[in-house]
């Protein structure tokens, strides 16, 4: 991914007015990100424990989005599955993410989610830089065939958004 300014990823977002993206939080050293290690920009707000975002290149342009993360009670803490990157995480490494859709359906309450790794690092799991306590799944793509399938499954989601 080519990094990117606080005016590119504010101007990004297609499920939110340009007043809410004008005031969410962006991560802060933006130019220490390790962009050639990135299929796209996810964090969390460090304000809210519930908000989510993410930015990814789509034919050529930016799509950002705004998720509501799950708050993580409703049940027994298990293992579970990034449905993005296939990334295995002990309990709470994996959250329910849910975007409103872009347009008038989100603006009639319509959204969709997908469950995500919590830090939104899958690209950096896929390529084995970063680790979960819960290994690797025993594959026999390469790591290139796994950063197409995350960007096959990340343009899915995005898709749904809007």
């Amino acid at each position: 991914m080519s990094p990117l300014t606080e005016q590119q990823i504010r101007a990004s977002f297609v499920n939110c007015s340009k007043g809410e993206a004008k005031r969410l939080n962006v991560p802060r050293q933006l130019a220490d990100l390790p962009w050639d290690d990135l299929d796209f920009l996810g964090w969390r707000d460090p304000q809210s424990r519930t908000r989510a975002y993410l930015v990814a290149e789509r034919a050529g342009s930016l799509t950002g989005v705004v998720l509501r993360a799950s708050d993580g009670s409703g049940g027994v803490p298990r293992k579970n599955l990034c449905t993005i990157c296939l990334t295995p995480h002990s309990a709470g490494g994996v959250v329910l993410l849910v975007a409103p859709r872009a347009g008038k359906a989100g603006q009639n309450g319509d959204s969709v989610g997908t469950y995500i790794c919590a830090d939104l690092q899958c690209s950096l799991y896929v390529r084995g830089k970063r680790v979960t306590d819960q290994g690797k799944l025993p594959e026999s793509l390469t790591p290139e065939q796994k950063v197409a399938r995350l960007n096959e499954n990340l343009d899915a989601f995005l898709r749904r958004v809007g």
